[in-house]
């Protein structure tokens, strides 16, 4: 099946409801007003997406990364994406996710052969990712976890889109401080860095808060006036040097390490 197939859950708190598809938040409204970029709208194919184990372009270095040990053969963002995702448990508010790895499977690449030159992915680590909605009267949480081998290297990026209904829609990062969808689209693909930030209000029709931890900064992109990613990353993968993409990584210590991204509607 799918993940276009896979039935939807709906979660529902006061006046706000989400919907997930396949792990994949597909729907986030506030008074009948709808945040999410949807698959089919102009811009970008998905509603949101993990960026892991890695984060960036990895074609120009032969899609290999150099990791402590094993053959590691990554596309662009890693290959978490190309996993699905296992409904773990669900109630009228809450649902949770998984997707689990074992070291050195190979993976299908989905973008072979119309976008990539590799056919296959191979990680040479083993690793569960959990993904968690909660949603409360006042937003809707997105939590992760990750767990797996003692010292593998990763990175994480979390990758919602939100739709745009003002040409004047912008972000607001502090009280001096506003970046507009201008700005965002003549970066382009290197997406706009928000170096040691946790925290941005996206001001379009309705205003939305997007509050994070364990992240730590921003990347912001958009293929397209009517949407905008606004994406929490562990580190902007632009910032290394050619071929040294391993520069960005975190380690996992033994225990899981969490992360979590607040949506709160900003409505009267």
């Amino acid at each position: 099946m799918s993940s276009s197939e896979a039935p939807s859950i709906c979660l529902k708190s006061g006046s706000l409801a989400a919907e997930i598809q396949a792990g994949e938040l597909i729907r986030f409204s506030c008074k009948g007003h709808q945040f999410i970029h949807r698959a089919g709208e102009p811009g970008w194919g998905h509603s949101d997406t993990e960026m892991f184990p890695v984060i960036g372009p990895t074609a120009q270095m032969g899609y290999r990364v150099q990791v402590p040990k094993g053959n590691a053969i990554q596309d662009q963002h890693g290959l978490l994406r190309e996993l699905p995702y296992t409904l773990e448990s669900r109630g009228q508010a809450e649902a949770r996710f998984v997707k689990t790895y074992t070291a050195g499977d190979l993976v299908a690449n989905s973008k072979y052969p119309e976008r990539s030159a590799m056919r296959w992915l191979i990680w040479p680590y083993s690793f569960s990712f959990t993904k968690q909605f909660r949603l409360t009267e006042t937003h809707l949480e997105v939590r992760f976890e990750v767990s797996g081998d003692r010292d593998m290297p990763y990175m994480l990026g979390y990758h919602p889109a939100f739709r745009l209904t003002r040409e004047d829609a912008h972000l607001r990062i502090s009280e001096e401080t506003t970046i507009g969808l201008k700005e965002i689209l003549e970066v382009g693909d290197r997406a706009l860095h928000l170096p040691e930030c946790n925290r941005v209000v996206l001001q379009d029709t309705a205003g939305l808060e997007i509050e994070t931890e364990g992240f730590g900064q921003f990347m912001l992109w958009s293929p397209d006036p009517a949407m905008v990613c606004v994406e929490p990353i562990t580190f902007y993968p632009y910032d290394a040097p050619p071929g040294q993409l391993h520069e960005g990584f975190r380690y996992l210590e033994g225990e899981p390490v969490h992360f979590r991204c607040r949506l709160r509607p900003l409505m009267p």
